[in-house]
């Protein structure tokens, strides 16, 4: 790690990302439920109310079509709210201000009006939550023209990602898997972000690529380690954001490896793993060996019992067996 880096958590780089754009503009605020007092139910925002009080960040009651409507009111006067839904589950009950107006309001007058919000939200199963708690509804989202939508796995992408996303001048939804809140990595020491729309080759290598979104990097980083011993070197691509998506760097890598793997945590019908195999395909169709391949959540209301659990979401074992096939 070099002298310029630390590590630290996901959880306190998202933390991070807030308290130092809230100290560099005035007009970033939080709403959300818990925010405040409790620093959230995961407590990311932890320490942000002592600081910067009542007015900036803002405990809400449990109205999540409320909370998302006065935020897009708000950053149509030019302020920079950020507003936490807890879980992607609940975004459902606030699906008519995200789609039909937070997305549209820029198009609909000719650029006259901004709409610069990001919503936080949490998605990925494992934690025992059941069916309503536990969904990854990243794809939903991607559909809809005007929305960006930003999916981090490592601590260093979510604090860079998250600035950038607080800059935007369009509605961003980001993504955190509620399993990472933990994961520990080297994080720049000062002031950095990253651009939306920028995948990132984690790992480089000429037999396969593994493309991959937010928790799934890590299966990814195992079964390519197991693969490796065997003789077998995988290039990993972190998607980092859906929308926009970074297909030149999706197509480039097919084009070099000739086999392709998609792993997402979301529901694997109609969802990011076709989106990205159809890019791949009229894409790179001519340098492919054999269809791509893909993994995702079964599709299944996600179940309470853990041992059902775990078996809908993509793991190591599983992406170690598809490209032991596809390259065997």
């Amino acid at each position: 790690m070099s002298t310029h880096e630390r590590t630290i958590t996901i959880r306190d780089a998202i933390n991070e990302a807030l308290f130092e754009e809230m100290e560099r503009d005035d007009q970033v605020f939080l709403m959300g439920e818990d925010i405040g007092v409790a620093g959230g139910v995961f407590k990311v925002t932890s320490g942000l109310l002592e600081r910067y009080g009542p007015n900036r960040v803002i405990d809400t009651p449990i109205a999540e079509a409320g909370i998302v409507g006065l935020a897009v009111g708000a950053a149509m006067t030019g302020m920079h709210p950020v507003v936490e839904i807890m879980f992607c589950d609940f975004t459902t009950l606030a699906s008519d201000q995200i789609i039909n107006q937070a997305a549209k309001l820029r198009y609909m007058t000719g650029g006259q009006c901004a709409v610069p919000l990001v919503i936080r939200t949490t998605m990925g199963a494992g934690r025992r939550t059941a069916a309503q708690h536990s969904q990854s509804l990243h794809a939903w989202f991607a559909h809809i023209p005007g929305i960006k939508v930003v999916l981090p796995s490592t601590p260093a992408d979510a604090k860079g990602l998250l600035k950038s996303a607080i800059r935007d001048n369009n509605p961003v939804i980001f993504f955190e898997d509620k399993m990472m809140y933990n994961q520990k990595g080297p994080v720049p020491k000062g002031e950095y972000t990253i651009p939306i729309g920028e995948a990132h080759v984690y790992r480089s290598g000429m037999d396969a690529t593994v493309i991959c979104t937010s928790s799934m990097l890590y299966p990814s980083l195992e079964a390519a380690d197991r693969l490796k011993e065997e003789g077998i070197h995988i290039e990993i691509i972190d998607l980092r954001t859906i929308k926009p998506l970074d297909e030149r760097t999706l197509i480039k890598s097919a084009q070099k490896t000739g086999h392709v793997l998609v792993v997402d945590e979301g529901y694997q019908s109609f969802g990011v793993t076709a989106e990205i195999a159809a890019r791949i395909t009229e894409g790179a169709f001519d340098y492919l060996d054999e269809p791509v391949r893909r993994l995702g959540a079964a599709d299944v209301p996600v179940p309470f019992a853990p041992a059902l659990e775990d078996m809908t979401i993509p793991s190591a074992d599983q992406i170690y067996s598809v490209i032991k096939t596809m390259v065997s």
